[in-house]
C-alpha cells in the first residue's frame, strides 16, 4: 500500500469513464475501485508511481472537465496506513437504484492458455463505446432505441446514479456506435436533459473493467 494514491470525483459516469479511460492511456496505473456517491458523482481510486498517478489525474481531470464533469482531484504521495480503512470501501449495495455503489474492476478473459491474455472483443482497432447519459430514465429509453434503430450496436449494460442521473452503454464498431450515439443524442430533446453523450474508440482494460456486469 505504499504506491501514490489518486483520486479524482467527477459528476456522471459517462464523464467519469471517459476520464478513465484518458488515465489509463496517459501512464501505467491500477484501478483500486470506483465509488458512487448521492450526489451524482463517481469517485476514482487509482494506484501507482508518483509520476505516474500524477499524469494520469492530469489526464481525466482535463477530459472530466471538457465534459462538463465538474471534476476535483487529488495525488496522495505516501499514504497512511491508518487511512486505508476509510478509503477502500467494501462491497456495497444500494437497494434504493438496485446496483452496487463500489464497483471493482473486474477482466474477462479468454479461454486460452497464458495469464496476459485478455479478451475485450473480436476486432479491437475498430471497437468503441458509446455512452448516452441523461437526467431522466424516459429520455435515455428512447435515445437508446433510437441509438439501436440507427446502426447494429449492442446495449452493454445501464448505470444509476443519484438525482435521476442513468447512462446506458452500446458497444459495436466505431463508426455504428458514432452513428447510433448521434441518433440517440437527438432524441433527448423535450424528453429529459442531456448529460452526455460521447463515443470511447478502443477503450482501456480500465473502462472495460468498470463497465456493468
Amino acid at each position: 500500500m505504499n504506491r501514490a494514491l489518486g483520486l479524482l470525483e467527477i459528476t456522471g459516469f459517462s464523464p467519469a469513464l471517459a476520464a478513465l479511460d484518458a488515465m489509463d492511456k496517459a501512464a501505467g496505473i491500477a484501478v483500486v475501485q470506483a465509488e458512487l456517491n448521492d450526489l451524482m458523482g463517481v469517485c476514482l481510486k487509482i494506484q501507482g508511481e508518483l509520476a505516474a498517478v500524477q499524469a494520469a489525474i492530469q489526464a481525466g481531470h482535463a477530459v472530466a472537465e471538457q465534459m462538463g464533469g465538474r471534476p476535483v482531484g487529488g495525488v496522495v504521495a505516501r499514504p497512511a496506513d491508518a487511512a486505508w480503512p476509510a478509503v477502500l470501501s467494501p462491497p456495497e449495495f444500494n437497494p434504493l437504484i438496485q446496483q452496487d455503489v463500489v464497483v471493482f474492476p473486474v477482466y474477462e478473459r479468454t479461454p486460452q492458455p497464458g495469464p496476459d491474455k485478455e479478451q475485450t472483443v473480436d476486432h479491437p482497432g475498430s471497437y468503441a463505446l458509446g455512452l448516452i447519459e441523461t437526467q431522466g430514465f424516459t429520455a435515455v429509453f428512447e435515445a437508446i432505441d433510437s441509438a439501436c434503430k440507427a446502426a447494429n450496436v449492442e446495449v452493454v449494460g445501464k448505470e444509476k446514479l443519484g438525482g435521476g442521473y442513468v447512462t446506458v452503454i452500446i458497444r459495436g464498431d466505431v463508426a455504428a456506435v458514432k452513428a447510433a450515439v448521434e441518433a440517440g443524442k437527438t432524441k433527448v430533446e423535450g424528453l429529459g436533459k442531456l448529460i452526455a453523450a460521447h463515443v470511447i474508440p478502443r477503450p482501456s482494460q480500465a473502462v472495460l473493467g468498470l463497465l456493468p456486469k
